[in-house]
């Protein structure tokens, strides 16, 4: 039996046995670097990015293998990657409950206690979501770390900006970030995501084609101060329709598909210092993420992933 008949029996018989995990035949799948893979492992993170978003399950389930499989290759590159920087994957335990928290915020966790009683109730071990997001705390300082000596924020452009306008304007964003494979085309795989946009949603695209870490929650950025943007993307989003989205802008690590959800004007009769550090923060954390994409693409040029 072919590698390929082999890898669709087993996505088959995950899928087909999703809510049965002892169903489950533990396999090795794939090996990234001396990490491995399996078919246990695809099984819990699908469990677990259903309760991020949970437009997955109208998914073919196919793509939801790809996701599962995508999530969790970007997560051991990640680990492998901070094992040759830090002695030990693991933060001080009151950062991890706060951030936890926070994180799962629209569960209205107000301890850790009722953080690990929901997911234990969902048959997904706490201990994995916990490893998960300390993974991501401390690759976000690695990023940090590296790179801020390298941001560059017009700080003066922000203030004279704040000092000479009664409102800010704002947009309710989402983003599909994705980058071009070689022997790919800009224009097809444009055209790819353009036509599953139409015909699933943005927020099902996002999670299939995005590279960005808000794949998991559907692209979703939340309201974005348009003080904390570039003139380039600034000009797309005026020029785009509400319920519409960009055509792909070139970024730093790639190119960026951004929906736009919804527009408001607020009055700036606040707090100045505290709205420019907002931006500030804004500006700096793009930054950071493009920053971030550019790294993560650089090391996984150096990582063997072998399908078994």
């Amino acid at each position: 039996m072919s590698i390929l008949k082999k890898i669709i029996l087993t996505i088959t018989s995950i899928l087909f046995l999703i809510n049965n995990s002892n169903a489950v035949e533990n396999k090795i799948l794939f090996k990234i670097n001396n990490e491995i893979i399996t078919s246990l492992d695809i099984f819990d993170e699908l469990k677990y990015l259903v309760t991020l978003n949970n437009e997955l399950r109208s998914i073919e389930n196919a793509q939801k293998f790809e996701i599962a499989k995508n999530s969790l290759i970007r997560e051991k590159i990640k680990e492998i990657e901070l094992k040759k920087k830090v002695n030990e994957i693991k933060i001080e335990e009151g950062l991890l409950q706060n951030v936890l928290i926070d994180y799962f915020k629209k569960e209205n966790f107000q301890s850790i206690s009722d953080f690990e009683n929901y997911f234990l109730k969902v048959g997904i071990n706490p201990d994995s979501i916990k490893r998960k997001i300390t993974i991501e705390i401390l690759w976000n300082q690695l990023i940090y770390s590296k790179y801020i000596q390298s941001v560059k924020i017009d700080k003066k452009e922000i203030k004279d900006d704040l000092l000479n306008n009664n409102k800010q304007k704002e947009f309710l964003l989402s983003e599909i970030l994705f980058n071009i494979n070689e022997g790919e085309q800009l224009d097809l795989k444009f055209k790819s995501i353009k036509d599953s946009i139409k015909e699933k949603s943005f927020s099902e695209t996002a999670i299939i084609f995005s590279i960005s870490d808000t794949a998991n929650k559907g692209g979703k950025l939340g309201w974005i101060k348009e003080a904390s943007m570039n003139l380039k993307i600034k000009k797309q989003l005026d020029n785009t329709k509400i319920g519409n989205h960009t055509n792909p802008i070139v970024i730093p690590g790639g190119f960026l598909i951004l929906k736009k959800e919804d527009y408001r004007e607020v009055n700036i009769d606040i707090d100045f210092e505290k709205e420019f550090e907002i931006i500030i923060k804004e500006k700096t954390n793009k930054q950071l993420n493009q920053f971030s994409n550019i790294y993560f693409n650089k090391i996984k040029k150096n990582i063997v992933i072998n399908e078994l």
